[in-house]
């Protein structure tokens, strides 16, 4: 009887170490780099198609780090460290079981490259970069990373996990980011006619070749940096 108490009472210790330590995880306060096992994968890419100037995107991207950080973004970004082009920075995102915050470098290489790289956060690897080109329509931002994570199968499984959830917040944010961009190159145009309208915009998912419709989105507010993707729990 002594021995089945016990057994119950491990057992229930145990499974609140598990819960405790998933959640640690999720939130981004846990980050296991053991550098045992690591599996690598890639993150998209993706392509969005922005009716702005290079400069324009590039400048949306940029301001809430370089600049002062908006009040709008107050409860999800904040900047620890500012230099001319890098930055540390805390990103924050309101999930299902609280709030997940990161930590991440930022470096700025105008015109065309944003690099992220995760200092702390639910798995011990991830880079991104986006790579913003001219194009006849405006400007194409690419987004491509690598996540890795420890632990061979284990860690392979939470890898995925957090990939799905970190492309989905990408894919979001570059519907904001695009908006925000074209409202700017717009707004900075004099009024002529049917020729200075904002033209509908779409985001391409290269693995599966997706188009969505972005006019829903057109004139809205930048409501959350490409940098506030973080995953795991992120968004699922």
């Amino acid at each position: 009887m002594k021995r089945t108490g016990a057994a119950l009472v491990a057992g229930g210790a145990l499974a609140f170490a598990a819960r405790k330590a998933y959640r640690l995880l999720a939130s981004g306060a846990l980050t296991l780099d053991l550098d045992v096992g690591r599996r690598r994968q890639q993150l998209g890419p993706l392509l969005q198609a922005i009716r702005a100037p290079q400069e324009v995107v590039f400048d949306v991207i940029a301001g809430p780090y370089l600049g002062k950080t908006p009040r709008a973004l107050a409860d999800k970004l904040e900047v620890w460290e500012r230099g001319s082009d890098l930055v540390l920075a805390a990103h924050s995102t309101q999930v299902k079981c609280g709030i997940t915050t990161t930590l991440e470098t930022v470096r700025f290489q105008r015109p065309d490259r944003v690099d992220f790289r995760l200092v702390r956060g639910p798995v011990p690897h991830l880079v991104e970069s986006f790579l913003l080109a001219p194009s006849d329509g405006g400007t194409e931002l690419r987004w491509q990373g690598e996540l890795g994570t420890d632990l061979w199968a284990i860690g392979e499984w939470w890898g995925g996990r957090v990939a799905r959830t970190w492309t989905h917040a990408v894919r979001k944010s570059l519907h904001e980011l695009a908006a925000e961009a074209e409202r700017r190159a717009h707004s900075s145009r004099p009024a002529s006619g049917d020729a200075d309208r904002v033209a509908e915009l779409g985001v391409v998912d290269s693995v599966d070749g997706d188009r969505t419709d972005l006019s829903w989105a057109r004139g809205s507010r930048l409501r959350r940096c490409p940098g506030m993707f973080l995953g795991a729990a992120k968004r699922s």
